[in-house]
């Protein structure tokens, strides 16, 4: 099987540098923070490996889940239990979409309905 190239499309850089900031605020740590977006950016990589295997032992860490309701040919693998990554295998590369971060409604942005911003305790 061969290889995918990944490419991350505007709207997932800006999300990982949304994301960059927000942990960098949090933890006081831009290290940490750089260290967490590079952890997925380096996920978003790997799914250019088998982008459309979708068995249940490897769908987490692999392929990802199709997720045809928000979007056709939507996907989406969960990273590290706070962010998921959306994409999309468009003309034999993978499409990173977005990723979203600590429980952004990525289906209600893909239905073009305007998601609630999640309970913060800032």
């Amino acid at each position: 099987m061969r290889r995918h190239k990944v490419v991350l499309r505007e709207e997932a850089i800006a999300d990982l540098a949304e994301i960059y900031r927000t942990i960098a605020r949090a933890s006081g740590s831009p290290v940490t923070a750089i260290r967490f977006v590079r952890r997925i950016r380096s996920r978003c990589q790997r799914i250019g490996n088998v982008p459309t295997r979708c068995a249940r032992a490897t769908a987490r860490r692999v392929g990802g889940t199709a997720r045809d309701d928000p979007r056709p040919g939507l996907r989406i693998v969960a990273f590290e239990h706070s962010a998921v990554i959306a994409f999309l295998v468009e003309d034999g590369q993978v499409c990173i979409a977005n990723v979203f971060y600590g429980g952004r409604d990525y289906e209600a942005l893909y239905r073009g309905v305007e998601p609630s911003a999640p309970d913060r305790d800032d």
